[in-house]
């Protein structure tokens, strides 16, 4: 509490610092405009005035810059403390079983299900690292690598499966997929770094028994956009340009059920713009939750609308095989199941191109 008595009083100090300056500000220039005014020295009033001016936007400014500084050095704040309890929390887990493990006599049993454990906390602690690291690294990400053509739904799917098993759920139960074939010329581990985060923040907030809707849609004039609904409790109106911001967090740190960093949307964001594309969140139309849209250069996939021709082309030729074998059938029953003798079968065998 004396932490953010401290931070509360910082900011209060600041606006009434400033206040009190420009009030001061406007005065001054009152009784300067009246006393050159009276006077009738136009350069003296004109140049003071100006500069008065100036000193008050200046003030006004500086103000501003200083709240701003204060709101950031307040999301870092809340940013430590988020990483040190995800830091410390699976360290301390996996200490205690080592512990365990080398204290007690174990069954082959319960040391599986102790390296299951460990193996999911380092998991945990890949991907926080992974998390900070991509941060600090967002100018260079994906350069080592050539820019390819990428199909979108493949990449979608395989995320997708590694976002529920991160978060332990049954992807064919928490994904629905309504994808179009769509190609985009990107780097891969800049799409997948995207699509990713996404699809994590998707299954994370969402409801307690999470479903995602994954829907791609190619558009014309070369865009592809890419559509991630949840079924969480939605992003209020107020806050949807702030949660992109670098270290955001909406609501109470102390409250907070979800984990997380604040760095995921920032990255998202930050390379949506660097592939020249958009991302906007809204409400659902269906239900409660959040839609998160990224809109990408790209393309339909050709070569998958041919082959879905290919195959809808072939389904009536491969339907004839099957009506010649149900009309040998019929003509090779026997008498109890036709009502023919020997001979009148093969009058209609004769008959029969």
């Amino acid at each position: 509490m004396v932490v953010f008595a401290r931070k509360r009083s910082s900011y209060q100090w600041t606006i009434t610092l400033s206040v009190v300056l420009m009030g001061l500000n406007v005065t001054l220039m009152v009784c300067w405009i009246v006393i050159f005014a009276q006077t009738r020295s136009w350069n003296a009033l004109t140049i003071g005035t100006i500069a008065f001016v100036l000193t008050l936007v200046g003030l006004t400014f500086y103000m501003i810059l200083t709240i701003k500084e204060i709101r950031l050095n307040r999301r870092q704040a809340n940013f430590v403390d988020s990483v040190t309890h995800e830091l410390k929390t699976p360290i301390a887990s996996l200490k205690l079983y080592l512990e365990t493990l080398a204290l007690r006599s174990l069954s082959d049993e319960q040391r599986h299900e102790f390296y299951d454990v460990m193996n999911a906390e380092l998991g945990r602690l890949d991907h926080l690292i992974n998390h900070l690291l991509e941060v600090g690294r967002l100018d260079a990400i994906g350069q080592q690598s050539a820019a390819e053509d990428i199909e979108l739904e493949p990449m979608l799917r395989r995320l997708a499966v590694g976002a529920c098993a991160y978060h332990k759920c049954d992807p064919e139960v928490v994904v629905r997929f309504d994808v179009e074939p769509a190609v985009i010329h990107a780097r891969r581990m800049v799409l997948e770094m995207i699509f990713n985060n996404l699809l994590d923040n998707a299954v994370k907030y969402g409801g307690d028994e999470p479903r995602v809707d994954v829907e791609v849609r190619v558009r014309n004039r070369g865009r592809v956009v890419t559509r991630i609904r949840d079924n969480g409790e939605g992003v209020p109106s107020e806050i949807r340009k702030k949660i992109f911001r670098i270290f955001y967090r909406g609501g109470d740190e102390l409250e907070r059920r979800r984990k997380g960093t604040g760095l995921g949307l920032y990255i998202v964001r930050t390379l949506v713009h660097f592939l020249k594309g958009r991302i906007t969140v809204s409400d659902r139309v269906d239900g409660s939750g959040s839609v998160f849209e990224v809109d990408l250069p790209g393309r339909a996939d050709a070569m998958s609308k041919a082959a879905s021709a290919n195959g809808a082309a072939k389904g009536p030729a491969a339907a004839g095989p099957l009506e010649d074998f149900a009309r040998t059938e019929t003509i090779a029953r026997p008498k109890e199941a036709t009502g023919k003798t020997n001979e009148e079968r093969a009058a209609v065998d004769r008959t029969i191109p």
